[in-house]
């Protein structure tokens, strides 16, 4: 029912877009892309029990648009494609895995580009709902230890080979790879991460190569800034004797930053998190009786680069552990994530304003999602 919907969508879309191209001359750029995706799932830790099925696939369709310069930052990044993308995913065992409808933002970027092809990054990052999730009662699920609620986040990465048909037409094949996990809000939450292959179609009702605005712009200083970011995470403890309920985690950060190329931020800096499901388990189960909080926090030193797009910012760092929780995990630490700039100024004593989501991994397996706000002096 599901890719029926979104092939009814799809052929929809060609139609409208059609019908109004022909009266306004502002869409162009605008598009339409369709892939058929066929992959399977990454078996990434050895706690993940469910069977692997041979084959999983998807259906996706992108809403794409097509930059040509209308801002600055389109051409400072070669003129990528903004999108917001739609995925049916059957992941090739309704029993256990269910099925998956993410909806997404995503930007592609220009890795090469010549007249008649090119090679593209897509990242994508939005909400999925699946259908089957880990379950003690009926329906039962407790094969599927990857998945512990129906909302989760949903991300996806795709790479291209694309050759320009003409002005309306584009084909590409490329690989894939896409992951849902709820950041452990809710437990068993290990995630599925599916790798793959795809293949699909760009169609532009008016043209695929709108004339492009070039100009001279401005070279942005390369600033040092001091910045400083609080968030906050949901997270369900392991604490079962008071019904392991969703605790939060408050975390503080507090980092150097230094743009570069005028599209670019290198930063490092120190981070400290105290995780109350942490606190809550000890407490359950009478661990470090009496001295719980100075076991429940933690704190790494981390490095990463930001990618700028307008006013927003897509992150991803490293991060080494200089103290743990008693729940200890692997020595080092991801986080990817977006900033959203509400300010961005060159003077004065506030230069940027921000609110963030970040997700912190192990390896490719969720810990938490951070939502916060932070600034830069």
């Amino acid at each position: 029912m599901y890719r029926y919907l979104l092939l009814f969508i799809f052929f929809a879309s060609l139609r409208f877009q059609s019908a109004v191209a022909q009266e306004d001359n502002r869409l162009q750029g605008f598009g339409v892309e369709a892939n058929v995706l066929a992959g399977r799932i990454v078996k990434h830790t050895h706690k993940f029990r469910a069977p692997i099925p041979p084959l999983s696939s998807a259906f996706d369709v992108n809403f794409i648009w097509q930059t040509y310069g209308r801002k600055e930052w389109q051409q400072r990044r070669k003129f990528p494609q903004v999108g917001v993308g739609l995925t049916y995913t059957n992941y090739g065992d309704d029993r256990i895995f269910g099925h998956c409808v993410g909806i997404y933002p995503n930007l592609q970027v220009p890795l090469m580009r010549r007249k008649n092809y090119e090679w593209t990054l897509r990242l994508g990052n939005g909400l999925g709902y699946v259908t089957r999730k880990y379950q003690t009662n009926s329906p039962y699920d407790t094969l599927n230890n990857a998945i512990g609620s129906h909302i989760n986040d949903f991300a996806i990465i795709m790479t291209d080979f694309r050759i320009h048909v003409d002005k309306h037409w584009q084909l590409q094949a490329g690989a894939n790879f896409t992951h849902i996990s709820d950041a452990d809000y809710r437990q068993p939450n290990l995630g599925v991460n599916m790798l793959g292959v795809h293949m699909g179609v760009q169609y532009f009702p008016i043209t695929c190569k709108p004339k492009l605005i070039i100009k001279d712009l401005p070279k942005l200083r390369d600033r040092w800034l001091i910045e400083l970011r609080y968030g906050m995470s949901l997270k369900q403890a392991r604490a079962p004797k008071i019904n392991n309920p969703i605790e939060p985690a408050y975390i503080g950060t507090a980092y150097v930053s230094r743009r570069w190329w005028s599209k670019n931020k290198i930063f490092a800096g120190v981070d400290f998190a105290y995780h109350k499901d942490v606190y809550e388990f000890l407490v359950n189960y009478l661990v470090h009786y009496g001295h719980e909080k100075a076991h429940a926090w933690d704190g790494a030193f981390f490095a990463g680069n930001e990618f700028l797009v307008g006013r927003v910012g897509l992150m991803a760092q490293v991060g080494i552990y200089y103290h743990q929780t008693y729940l200890k995990f692997d020595p080092f630490y991801e986080k990817m994530g977006v900033n959203f700039y509400l300010m961005k100024n060159e003077r004065g004593p506030i230069k940027e304003v921000f609110l963030s989501a970040m997700l912190l991994t192990h390896e490719i397996t969720a810990e938490y999602a951070e939502f916060g706000i932070g600034a830069g002096f």
